[in-house]
């Protein structure tokens, strides 16, 4: 994987041209997809599962939806805002699958999270999310940081209003700059 491809970097051109070759089958455009948005997917599948294993599950079953979906996909600009509506159904799907959704202890998550070759940078966004912030603010950042959505497009998604959506973000920012700066969370 490239390095630090998350943090509002990600391209929503090059995203759409990915589901664009996707639909037409082009060889090699389903891989790009997944090299430009695995992290951002496996990271905000994880905010709402908090278990690695459906995590894993949500992030194959998304790649699938989206290559099944990709023919009648259109583009309104915001790529990452339509996967990631497929990411938050999927894992809603698997949460009521789960009644006895079992936790991941942090030193699971961690070990599992450092197991993937994402970038080291996203890696310490997500597993630092998951251990200081609550879950609303992990989801915001998340989505922002690693996924590169705007806040407008966040609030939309979450159904919380955009004022919300930014003082979560500055508070779990804030949070997360005290706990790195060796205080506690």
């Amino acid at each position: 994987m490239s390095s630090v491809k998350g943090y509002a970097k990600l391209n929503s051109r090059k995203i759409d041209n990915a589901i664009y070759g996707i639909a037409y089958g082009e060889e090699g455009a389903l891989r790009d997809l997944y090299d430009m948005t695995d992290v951002a997917i496996y990271a905000y599948a994880l905010t709402f599962t908090k278990n690695v294993y459906d995590a894993q599950d949500v992030m194959q079953d998304t790649y699938i939806k989206v290559y099944d979906a990709a023919p009648s996909y259109v583009s309104q600009g915001k790529p990452m805002s339509w996967i990631m509506r497929i990411v938050k159904n999927l894992c809603y799907d698997k949460l009521r699958q789960n009644e006895r959704n079992v936790n991941a202890d942090d030193s699971i998550l961690e070990r599992q999270l450092f197991a993937t070759d994402a970038d080291v940078t996203d890696k310490l966004v997500v597993l630092g999310c998951l251990q200081t912030l609550d879950s609303d603010e992990c989801k915001i950042i998340v989505m922002h940081a690693v996924g590169g959505i705007k806040h407008r497009e966040i609030a939309a998604e979450l159904d919380i209003p955009l004022n919300t959506v930014l003082s979560k973000y500055r508070r779990a920012l804030k949070k997360m700059q005290y706990v790195l700066e060796g205080g506690q969370s």
